[in-house]
């Protein structure tokens, strides 16, 4: 869907986008929403937890060529320096075996084929050591279609061995230096039992005791952490469990999804519904945060290294232009509690419940299969447009930032909860959902350098790169032809939908004033030329 764009109004500079498919637009104007800002008045550095690291599926994934390709891409217009994903040390990464003597062997070419892939375009491995290789195992019970084997070790000596081997491995391959900047997390939510680890509680801080001793007898400056738990569990017991005993640990991890209810839903048949608390997700990162500095240990670093609005792959708000306002909104709320906040995840290349048949799945990815940008995509890619000074702002739904060239940056959005009372995710967003219109929003700056500026407005939300609208126009074919893979990527490319040259007087007053609807988002680039 193209977008009309009405005639600047030089007085005003006012510009408003016209959405014909959008009656709601002719209704009574709701109270007008006002960004204030005085380019003078710094807050500080920008905070950029949110895209110190990104999540993917499982490691053999990323040996694919397009999730090397997309994830290249998520790099270079999102900026993610992280990147960690389950299943290193399963039987499909080939890392270990025994002989008939049963002495550990150990193999890495698949994970240097796929770490020296992610160094190569500039980011980094958050590692997540999991799971069980099956000649280590203690059980055969595994978790989703590529079989992850979630028992504790048969011999917690050995996996010792194997972590301290790996940590070596890495040590040599990529030298002392880097390796010190990883991260090195042990296991993935290990409190869901029967889940992702059959084990008790104890029986995590064991592995987590082992895996931590090995890391560190290669070198005491490697990071190490966990729980890495699903609903922010376990955090002051496992800070606990480490101070008593002298364990060490560098960080807290652990995980926090958006919905109510279901549980590791892979096919979307019982439903999960949006939290409608207004503290879901960064409620649950505060309270980290306060624990961590209740404990004996309050200077650690926090990580969530995984969230999102829902923690199945066939959620269809995943999909949703929704998805952006909703990133955004959960962020801002966030602000510097977490040190990272990885989405989960960077690409619908995802088989945990087996490969995907549509193209539109209500897959985790910012991008889809076919790598077609999602809405959730350019939350991402407009945060890394701004720059790395903030400026002071007592809007709850907005950035403003600069950068050293004197170049002014303001995201905004609006973030409303739309989901009707009963309706679960996958009945209400698998629709065309027009936005409702919330009248105008102002933004007035202050204090800005006389001159000209190059202005662009880039915009996500109902069909304004909503690739989702749109395949739902084409009757949701299970399969899409080149052709509409083609028209999608072109109508959903993130290019500004406004560039004009303007002139800032001797005042410094700047102001422009936009139309804006349910769960828009706008972001708006001055650049000094």
């Amino acid at each position: 869907m193209k977008k009309k764009i009405l005639p600047i109004i030089l007085g005003s500079l006012l510009f408003s986008n016209v959405f014909a498919q959008n009656n709601n637009l002719n209704k009574t104007p709701k109270a007008k929403r006002i960004i204030s800002l005085d380019f003078k008045k710094e807050k500080g550095s920008f905070n950029t937890s949110f895209k110190e690291c990104v999540g993917a599926g499982r490691a053999n994934e990323g040996l694919r060529a397009d999730w090397q390709q997309q994830l290249a891409v998520v790099r270079n217009e999102c900026g993610f320096k992280y990147i960690r994903m389950h299943g290193l040390l399963t039987d499909d990464m080939a890392v270990y075996r025994e002989d008939r003597n049963g002495n550990p062997e150990y193999n890495y070419q698949y994970v240097d084929a796929l770490y020296d892939y992610i160094l190569s375009i500039g980011m980094k491995p958050f590692v997540e050591l999991g799971f069980m290789p099956g000649a280590l195992a203690s059980g055969n019970k595994t978790i989703f279609w590529w079989r992850g084997n979630v028992t504790p070790p048969k011999d917690y000596k050995k996996w010792e061995g194997l972590i301290r081997n790996l940590t070596q491995h890495f040590t040599e391959r990529y030298g002392t230096d880097e390796v010190k900047t990883w991260y090195f997390e042990v296991w993935n939510e290990p409190n869901l039992k029967d889940g992702f680890w059959t084990g008790s509680q104890d029986d995590y801080f064991k592995l987590y005791h082992y895996s931590a001793q090995a890391i560190k007898s290669v070198n005491q400056a490697y990071k190490v952490g966990g729980p890495a738990t699903a609903g922010a569990a376990w955090v002051p017991e496992m800070i606990n469990f480490c101070s008593k005993n002298s364990v060490p640990i560098d960080f807290v991890s652990t995980h926090a999804y958006g919905v109510n209810q279901g549980f590791l839903d892979e096919y979307g048949s019982t439903g999960t519904v949006l939290a409608k608390n207004k503290e879901s997700v960064s409620g649950d990162v505060w309270n980290s945060r306060k624990q961590i500095k209740e404990s004996a240990i309050p200077d650690l670093e926090l990580h969530y290294t995984e969230w999102s609005s829902s923690y199945t792959p066939a959620d269809p708000i995943h999909d949703s232009y929704h998805e952006a306002a909703y990133i955004l909104e959960k962020l801002k709320q966030t602000g510097a509690a977490a040190n990272s906040m990885s989405y989960w995840t960077f690409t619908d290349i995802f088989e945990e419940a087996g490969p995907r048949f549509t193209p539109f799945h209500g897959g985790f990815g910012l991008l889809n299969t076919q790598g077609i940008k999602k809405p959730a995509f350019f939350a991402y890619s407009f945060l890394n447009k701004l720059g790395e000074t903030e400026i002071a702002n007592q809007d709850s739904s907005s950035w403003a930032c600069k950068n050293k060239k004197g170049d002014v940056q303001v995201l905004l959005w609006d973030y409303t909860y739309t989901l009707p009372d009963s309706v679960n995710n996958q009945s209400y967003y698998i629709r065309d959902l027009p936005a409702k219109s919330k009248g105008d929003v102002e933004l007035v700056i202050a204090g800005m350098p006389g001159g000209k500026y190059r202005l662009e407005v880039y915009q996500t939300g109902y069909k304004v790169n909503d690739p989702y609208t749109s395949y739902l126009s084409f009757n949701k074919p299970d399969q899409l032809s080149r052709a509409q893979v083609d028209s999608l990527k072109r109508q959903n490319n993130g290019a500004a939908i406004l560039k004009e040259d303007i002139t800032v007087g001797t005042s410094g007053k700047f102001s422009k004033k936009l139309q804006i609807r349910e769960n828009d988002v706008f972001l708006i680039n001055m650049i000094k030329l």
